[in-house]
């Protein structure tokens, strides 16, 4: 699941959000927002059974992003459309 919401330095904040054992093991989002840089932005479990992890992004960002998992599992977010191109991609408003 991705949530975007404004932060406040003007920019936007894109969350992306995976339940905390699918897949199980450690997950991070790796994309165009940190050089597509494995364990950067890993995502750490919250109190509401789900584990998350943020960046902030200019307005207008096209972002594109994948999850890697333990055992370089790559996988695409499960609430987004598959996509041709093997990346999710969305844009920030």
């Amino acid at each position: 699941m991705i949530k975007i919401s404004k932060s406040r330095a003007g920019t936007q904040r894109v969350t992306f959000s995976l339940p905390i054992g699918a897949p199980p093991g450690r997950v991070s989002v790796v994309g165009s927002f940190n050089d597509w840089t494995p364990g950067r932005h890993h995502l750490t479990p919250r109190s509401n059974g789900r584990r998350s992890a943020s960046v902030d992004v200019e307005p207008g960002t096209v972002i594109q992003f994948r999850y890697l998992g333990e055992n370089g599992l790559w996988f695409d977010d499960p609430d987004l459309p598959d996509r041709a191109d093997g990346n999710c991609v969305c844009t920030t408003a």
